[in-house]
């Protein structure tokens, strides 16, 4: 008896210690897909030796400012252009560095009190948010579905606002923070919701859109979500665990299962993992 008190108590001694010696890895997120993609490699990480310290919010407006203090060690919720927008606005102690790209998400048009985009008629509202970024890929956006018309040489970089379009059909844009746009759907024809947005309430671009961005599109090569850290932590070892565990094939499966689409494949994956 006392031979098995013995081996149990090295064993609590040796998980405890275990536990003392995993290394804190702090993470801010977004839910979905983001945050369910970091709960489901949250083992892998403890097998690495990190325990992972994950906080979720729906905004965007805490993220980088958080990581650029130093609160968590990264963060993830955005694509390559918002982090450059925010990069643009801070100064260089504050600079955040994008690492471990993962997957595109489709921004779509999703119905309101119409069904398909032949029912739309003059005057109608439509939901767009209203971060210059995700307006002027939401313009791009209804004006490949043919609604409006861009001036010319109107690229993923310009600055686009509903005073800049032509609007044959006398159109309301409604412009609205990107996360109220889901719940808005009632009170016009159509919304544009971006994905991370289109998740958080159940929304799938490829099967609840009317239409949406494609991924081979400009906007599917360059609305690349990624995480983000301090950039002298750019090549730190917890940022090499967090690619290992992210570019696996559950994750994949996960992103696909979501609606979105992986910016990696599996076999390279591995190779990095190697």
């Amino acid at each position: 008896m006392k031979k098995i008190t013995a081996i149990l108590l090295a064993l609590v001694l040796a998980l405890t210690s275990l536990s003392a010696l995993a290394a804190p890895l702090s993470v801010i997120a977004t839910p979905s897909p983001h945050g369910e993609i970091l709960e489901l490699i949250e083992d892998d990480l403890a097998a690495l030796g990190y325990e992972l310290e994950l906080e979720i919010v729906t905004d965007y407006v805490i993220e980088n400012p958080a990581t650029s203090a130093g609160d968590v060690m990264a963060n993830f919720f955005q694509h390559i252009p918002y982090l450059a927008g925010y990069n643009a606005g801070v100064g260089e102690e504050d600079q955040l560095a994008g690492v471990i790209p993962t997957h595109f998400e489709p921004l779509g048009i999703y119905p309101g009190t119409k069904t398909s985009l032949e029912e739309i008629a003059e005057g109608d509202t439509i939901v767009v948010p209203n971060d210059p970024t995700n307006m002027t890929r939401a313009f791009l956006l209804l004006a490949d579905a043919g609604l409006i018309k861009l001036p010319e040489g109107t690229t993923l970089e310009s600055i686009v606002t509903k005073y800049d379009v032509e609007n044959p059909l006398n159109l309301e844009f409604l412009d609205v923070n990107a996360e109220l746009a889901p719940t808005m759907r009632e009170d016009a024809a159509f919304a544009v919701i971006n994905g991370n947005n289109a998740a958080l309430n159940n929304l799938n671009p490829n099967t609840d859109a009317v239409y949406a961005e494609k991924p081979d599109s400009l906007a599917g090569q360059s609305y690349v979500n990624l995480f983000a850290v301090r950039t002298e932590n750019a090549d730190a070892d917890f940022v090499k665990a967090l690619q290992q565990c992210v570019y696996t094939q559950k994750v994949y499966d996960l992103i696909v299962e979501r609606g979105f689409v992986p910016t990696f494949t599996v076999p390279a994956a591995e190779e990095a993992a190697e």
